[in-house]
């Protein structure tokens, strides 16, 4: 059951950390709904499902990856380059979640991970996916953007700590208000997730090397690492052209059925 549990984790993972449905707030509710230990499945499998979907993005971008790392020294000393100027728009818009991260990661963590939480957000979310369909311009590309226009996307990647907003979800609809097309920006805040998600990754491993490795599932981290990696890649790989075309009403309205879901299991709990 462990094994199952590790792998379907890993699934919801791979898929909500880059669809707009939120990935913290679907593992909250499914560890919730199943209840299943929070001891067996907290930090050191948080960390791994973590290094599973940054090990996806990096893949999938490996090409632009490599750019942004060759680009790291112009972008420093002020050079112009296309990507150059991309990675500073990356940095820039990292700024708001380290800054909110740092002074409030630990409040957030220990006080609004809760269904309820998760459930009300999910239906805040939603409506501003409706919304920004209803009112982007759409023709715009990511490299047109300014720094003042990044730190805006930034602000909602940090809004986004709070379980049920969604990163992807958030800072796409920002994205889209400041009228980038749908796939541009995804594939720009795809790769302005990869800093915050390393950092993730890093506090979670630094949180496990203080509570040592003895009695951690290990077989389970695995299971769960290579499982959202593989499930993150393919994700990343088909939203992508789904964007290229497609609303992204369907899942604010599927936000909305989690939303009125968990709603009822809070009601029937609460009987």
């Amino acid at each position: 059951m462990d094994l199952f549990a590790a792998a379907l984790l890993g699934v919801v993972q791979g898929l909500t950390e880059f669809l707009p449905v939120s990935s913290s707030g679907h593992l909250i509710l499914a560890r919730a709904f199943f209840g299943w230990d929070a001891g067996r499945f907290g930090i050191p499998f948080d960390a791994a499902c973590h290094v599973g979907t940054l090990l996806a993005v990096v893949a999938y971008f490996r090409a632009d990856v490599a750019q942004l790392i060759l680009a790291a020294p112009g972008a420093l000393t002020g050079r112009d380059g296309e990507w150059e100027r991309m990675g500073r728009l990356i940095v820039i818009g990292t700024i708001p979640v380290v800054i909110v991260g740092g002074l409030f990661g630990d409040v957030i963590e220990a006080r609004i991970r809760t269904p309820l939480v998760v459930a009300v957000n999910l239906v805040i979310g939603s409506i501003g996916l409706i919304w920004v369909e209803r009112v982007g311009r759409q023709n715009r590309e990511a490299r047109s953007l300014g720094y003042g226009e990044a730190l805006a996307i930034g602000v909602a990647q940090a809004a986004a700590l709070a379980p049920g907003l969604s990163r992807s979800g958030s800072t796409l609809i920002v994205s889209m208000f400041q009228g980038l097309r749908r796939d541009t920006a995804a594939r720009f805040v795809f790769l302005m997730s990869l800093p915050a998600v390393f950092a993730v990754a890093v506090k979670e491993a630094y949180e496990l090397s203080k509570i040592g490795l003895e009695g951690v599932p290990v077989t389970l981290m695995a299971v769960g690492l290579v499982v959202s990696a593989v499930v993150g890649y393919v994700t990343v790989k088909y939203f992508l052209r789904y964007l290229a075309g497609h609303s992204l009403a369907v899942f604010a309205y599927y936000r909305l059925v989690l939303a009125a879901v968990t709603f009822a299991w809070l009601l029937m709990r609460a009987v």
